[in-house]
């Protein structure tokens, strides 16, 4: 979901990498559908792992929850969001994460100094 935010609020200012330390097997359809509502559809997205090279890559890396399996290196800016995990959740538990996200990506891109839509 945060991806699908990124990518639609920085209207292609950002290039977005998503993966997990333990990606599942497919997208969460409740997570597909909240995303719907709001008018991004990230459907053609799957799960992956990351890759230590996109995250060598990048200005910003934002984890949610990976602790310890997350490589770290010197002069990324990090941030490890806390949020409820959306797996196995109904779209009505779903809204309120993908609310949360969304005022987080804005808030993120608006400190980088990049304008959202």
């Amino acid at each position: 979901m945060a991806a699908g935010w990124v990518r639609h609020l920085a209207q292609g200012c950002v290039d977005v990498y998503s993966g997990g330390s333990n990606p599942g097997k497919q997208l969460n359809p409740a997570a597909v559908e909240a995303m719907r509502e709001v008018g991004i559809d990230i459907s053609n997205e799957f799960p992956k792992p990351f890759s230590v090279e996109n995250i060598k890559a990048a200005d910003a890396v934002i984890t949610m929850g990976c602790g310890d399996e997350c490589p770290i290196f010197p002069g990324k800016r990090y941030e490890d969001w806390a949020l409820e995990d959306p797996a196995g959740l109904g779209v009505d538990a779903v809204r309120p994460i993908r609310d949360e996200i969304r005022r987080r990506v804005v808030e993120l891109l608006n400190d980088l100094s990049i304008e959202t839509k």
